[in-house]
């Protein structure tokens, strides 16, 4: 059996990652630990059943190209209690075998093929690692088989630190795992929830790490830095995907021969389903840019059924829920239910005024307006997306991107993307967005460029509102 090898080096003269071991009792969130560290939701499998993870599975974690840490999934250790009076048993008598030589032992023998095959698997990877993490569901109250089992993992010779999981729930008892692991010596205590991750809870845990393998510190530190320039760039994406979106609808416009109240309910019809399937290639953009994906939206986070929205862009309530005011001025064009802003001669009535009347019953409202501006809503016609819509857009797909990364990869349960986000956002962005996105509207042929086809003035416009976005964004990291 190998000795751990954390000095080892490559034939290139480059050391060999770190090996870090996931252990722990059966249930504890070892899987859901991996998920949220690699993102990736399908990792491993998760379950309520015991046992789930019967093999050794592995992750490997980059910088700059370079593997710096490689992640063991290990199954959970059934019988410790068992497997420490095998262990006792073993050892020779009155010798004072050290630990590693009597897992190696333990592992050479019947036993480890048979009875405790689980519980060998565990130990065998530990003995090829450098490291392990002990994986704790806070939730569980301490007992004789968690002493037992720190016990034998204590024996494979290498730095063993603890892992409070599930920390975020009420029933958790923090305080008494705390002064167990003190009366065994493992004063390193890691909190690390891995369904509700903290803000700063990997560079605490590779901090922690480092401070006990000085040997990886600096490749350690590296990775909690590549993770936050990960992070950065995703948003950036992200946002620069909004941004797009926003600019395309702002461009998008139909010219209609309004002949009848029907020729402008289909016009709008046509600009509003548009907009809906541009916006759902967005959230699928967004979906694979945080590593999520839309099979598994029925159990995430998302307000999403089949990966699309449930509430209607379009829909008065909606907008009014983002703290968007409808009843007055361009806004009451939702109310009308299309959502477009007509314009007449070069003027814009806003949707309320111009497509209200003509949904409500007739042109009456317009008497005021003169026989002259009557005339003109008898011909041809521009329709164009109203501003409270592109407003409200970017209020939620915003407050999307901040769901998705606070959202840990492990997470399981439903909960609805916030609406007081969105309202925040849509008040925050209230006042300059529209007004930036007014050098789209004069492109309408930039509704329909296509991804990498973008001209230099879709591009800038882009960037301008990526940025303006990227202002009233909250930090990331502000506690969640």
């Amino acid at each position: 059996m190998s000795e751990p090898h954390q000095h080892q080096q490559r034939s290139d003269g480059q050391k060999t990652p770190l090996r870090l071991a996931i252990v722990g009792h059966t249930n504890t969130g070892k899987t859901s630990l991996m998920r949220t560290l690699t993102r990736d939701a399908r990792f491993g499998e998760v379950a309520d059943l015991p046992g789930t993870t019967r093999h050794v599975e592995c992750a490997q974690l980059f910088v700059d190209g370079r593997v710096v840490l490689e992640l063991f999934d290990t199954p959970g250790i059934e019988e410790p209690i068992e497997l420490l009076a095998l262990l006792d048993e073993q050892s020779r008598s009155g010798s004072r075998e050290p630990g590693p030589q009597r897992i190696d032992r333990f592992l050479a023998s019947s036993p480890a093929s048979h009875q405790f095959e689980q519980e060998a698997k565990v130990l065998r990877q530990m003995r090829q690692c450098d490291a392990a993490l002990f994986v704790i569901d806070a939730r569980d109250n301490v007992l004789a088989k968690h002493r037992d089992e720190l016990a034998v993992l204590n024996l494979c010779g290498i730095p063993l630190m603890p892992l409070l999981n599930f920390v975020a729930d009420d029933v958790s008892h923090e305080a008494a795992w705390r002064e167990a692991m003190a009366g065994l010596g493992l004063h390193a205590i890691i909190r690390f929830d891995t369904v509700v991750p903290p803000v700063d809870g990997e560079r605490l845990l590779y901090g922690k790490m480092a401070s006990l393998l000085d040997s990886h510190a600096t490749e350690l530190h590296a990775l909690v830095e590549s993770h936050a320039d990960d992070a950065r760039q995703r948003r950036s994406a992200a946002l620069s995907q909004i941004a797009a979106l926003l600019v395309r609808c702002a461009g998008l416009r139909r010219i209609v021969d309004v002949q009848s109240e029907s020729d402008l309910e289909s016009a709008a019809h046509t600009l509003n389903t548009l907009v809906r399937d541009w916006e759902q290639r967005c959230v699928s953009h967004l979906l694979s840019l945080y590593r999520f994906y839309p099979d598994e939206l029925a159990s995430s986070q998302l307000p999403l059924v089949n990966g699309r929205w449930q509430t209607d862009i379009f829909d008065p309530d909606t907008l009014q829920e983002m703290g968007i005011r409808v009843g007055g001025g361009a806004a009451a064009g939702a109310a009308a239910g299309l959502g477009v802003d007509v314009l007449l001669g070069g003027m814009t009535l806003g949707a309320a005024a111009a497509t209200g009347a003509l949904i409500g019953g007739g042109w009456q409202t317009f008497r005021h307006f003169g026989e002259q501006l009557k005339g003109q809503l008898t011909g041809a016609k521009q329709l164009r997306i109203d501003d409270n819509i592109l407003l409200g857009l970017a209020a939620r797909e915003c407050a999307l991107v901040i769901a998705l990364e606070r959202r840990g990869h492990a997470a399981r349960t439903r909960t609805n993307v916030d609406g007081e986000q969105e309202s925040k956002l849509s008040a925050a962005m209230q006042s300059t967005l529209p007004k930036l996105l007014r050098v789209a509207r004069r492109h309408p042929e930039w509704a329909y460029t296509k991804e990498g086809w973008e001209s230099p003035g879709f591009t800038a416009q882009a960037e301008q509102v990526a940025k303006e976005m990227a202002d009233k964004m909250p930090d990331l990291n502000e506690p969640r």
